[in-house]
């Protein structure tokens, strides 16, 4: 084989395995739901929040380290603002959520992060969002109507659905903060800042929170698993399939959370979905994907 056929093959190559990467990144932080509920109850919120964003940041340290060079003193503060929005807060929010409802409902609340992104865009930078898109956010807020009306075992899952609701609202904050902040740094570095500014300040709250009871194993395994697998190494795989095939393509992975939210739950908690769940999620889902593709 020549080096010309080398040569182009090899895009072709990666080009077959990106959909399964796609996917098995909807997979792993579709399990972060499925993680947090197992561990929620025994840690807490905060404790479970402070180990993960502390292994999240250990594994990204050396692309901060990297980067050290093109820091400036302005930076702290930008890390330490962006890491409560996209960390301290919503994953706190996610992780109290799942100690009242099924693993599902974060993960459907969570696609709302697009939509808030667009939103908050709109209100604080007059980006222009358009009828297709206002129409489409407009049924995703519906959407969250229909999960808060939810019951599931008899409880009310209202609390947990606003919980997540929250969340993604900050989430849509950070995105645009960063994109205006943070620009100037490499992301990962970015995201490694940002988890470690979280990490800080979270401490003190998660340090008066700590369990005073020994914690179960499968409890520390989904703690583990949250900080290293869904949050470090999920971060790491996503900033590369964005670098070798668009942030627009990379993105449709976020399509698959719910989707994997949800059956993570079903399959290994035995959380079946129910016809509430099912609507909403369809709702939310649906409006995302219209608001992704339209221009207008």
């Amino acid at each position: 084989m020549t080096q010309l056929q080398t040569e182009t093959l090899a895009p072709a190559v990666r080009d077959l395995w990106t959909p399964f990467e796609l996917v098995a990144l909807g997979a792993i932080w579709g399990g972060s739901f499925l993680f947090m509920r197992v561990a929620a109850a025994d840690f807490g919120p905060f404790a479970l929040v402070e180990v993960r964003i502390v292994l999240g940041a250990l594994i990204l340290l050396p692309f901060l380290w990297r980067a050290r060079a093109q820091l400036k003193r302005g930076h702290a503060w930008r890390f330490a603002v962006v890491g409560v929005l996209n960390s301290a807060i919503p994953f706190s929010l996610f992780a109290w959520g799942a100690e009242r409802a099924p693993a599902g409902i974060g993960a459907i609340a969570n696609s709302l992060t697009v939509l808030f992104t667009a939103l908050v865009g709109f209100a604080l930078y007059r980006e222009r969002i358009g009828r297709t898109r206002a129409l489409a956010m407009l049924v995703g807020f519906v959407g969250v109507i229909v999960l808060m009306s939810g019951k599931t075992a008899g409880d009310n899952v209202a609390a947990a659905a606003l919980a997540g609701t929250l969340a993604s609202l900050c989430y849509g904050f950070s995105a645009n903060f960063t994109k205006r902040w943070l620009a100037d740094v490499p992301p990962l570095a970015a995201v490694a800042g940002t988890l470690g500014s979280a990490a800080v300040l979270l401490a003190p709250l998660a340090a008066l929170s700590w369990p005073a009871t020994p914690i179960p194993q499968a409890s520390w395994l989904s703690a583990l698993a949250l900080g290293m697998l869904c949050t470090g190494i999920a971060y790491a795989f996503y900033f590369r399939l964005i670098q070798r095939v668009g942030a627009a393509r990379a993105s449709t992975c976020t399509y698959l959370v719910p989707l994997f939210g949800v059956a993570w739950g079903w399959l290994l908690l035995g959380e079946a979905p129910t016809p509430t769940m099912l609507v909403a999620g369809t709702l939310i889902l649906g409006s995302v994907v219209v608001s992704q593709r339209s221009r207008g």
